[in-house]
């Protein structure tokens, strides 16, 4: 399941690619799969082994094109262990809203993002997420869980504050917002109840099989409920500084 879509966020074969707080792979595995030279990184080493080993199953398959390549790593988002402008695309995808400094994760991707290069953002869509908190604590108050909620403009801000340009954004997994709802409503940790059940198998089976009827059903739902705000923004070119008249003196010399 995808939230960042690639038709909006198009890859060129080679491009160097940083998925930040991977989790399970999900975009980094893609990214593998459209020939790009992935990094996929997260704290969670127990996940990051587990990524590793589907990388690695994924060229025993022969799923990636010739010159992909695919690194897992642990690492901390607030300290890249990466040089400056190391990558071309960097994706963080449902990390920033359990970061106390998000501030300081925006301007370490800023930092290994090379000029012209794009990131794409996405969190916990503002009205969604404002439910579950209402609904439920134990949503949110976990340890590592969510710590805030964005509005799409204070994101954006943020993003432009940053240094970085945004060109896009959309809403994703409308079908996943009610599932939510009802999780929180029935009690996060009780996945026994009938709602919670029958739901849970409507969200495989849409996954798995991708029906048109739910396609469609998604689509025409996201701009209202969709669990998930998608913003898309470039890191821009720095304008050469002009030489002063005494350097272009010396220079013509």
């Amino acid at each position: 399941m995808l939230t960042v879509d690639f038709t909006r966020f198009p890859l060129a074969p080679g491009d160097r690619v940083l998925d930040l707080g991977c989790g399970a792979g999900r975009h980094a595995f893609e990214c593998y799969r459209r020939g790009a030279q992935v990094v996929a990184l997260d704290q969670n080493g127990d996940e990051i082994r587990e990524v590793a080993k589907w990388f690695a199953a994924m060229k025993e398959a022969g799923e990636a094109p010739a010159g992909a390549t695919a690194t897992a790593m642990e690492g901390n988002a607030l300290a890249l262990p990466f040089p400056d402008e190391s990558f071309d695309v960097v994706i963080i995808s449902e990390v920033m809203e359990h970061i106390p400094d998000d501030k300081g994760v925006l301007a370490e991707m800023v930092r290994v993002l090379k000029p012209g290069g794009r990131i794409a953002i996405t969190v916990p869509r503002y009205g969604p997420e404002k439910i579950c908190w209402s609904l439920s604590d134990a949503y949110h108050e976990v340890e590592g869980g969510h710590i805030r909620i964005y509005k799409a403009d204070e994101l954006l801000a943020k993003i432009r504050e940053a240094g970085l340009k945004p060109y896009g954004t959309h809403h994703a997994h409308a079908l996943h917002s009610p599932y939510w709802w009802l999780k929180c409503a029935f009690g996060v940790d009780n996945d026994k109840v009938l709602p919670v059940r029958a739901y849970h198998k409507l969200l495989v089976w849409d996954i798995m099989k991708k029906p048109l009827a739910t396609r469609v059903a998604e689509q025409a739902l996201n701009p209202l409920i969709g669990k998930s705000f998608v913003a898309y923004a470039t890191k821009p070119h720095l304008p050469r500084l002009a030489k002063s008249e005494s350097e272009a003196e010396v220079a013509a010399k």
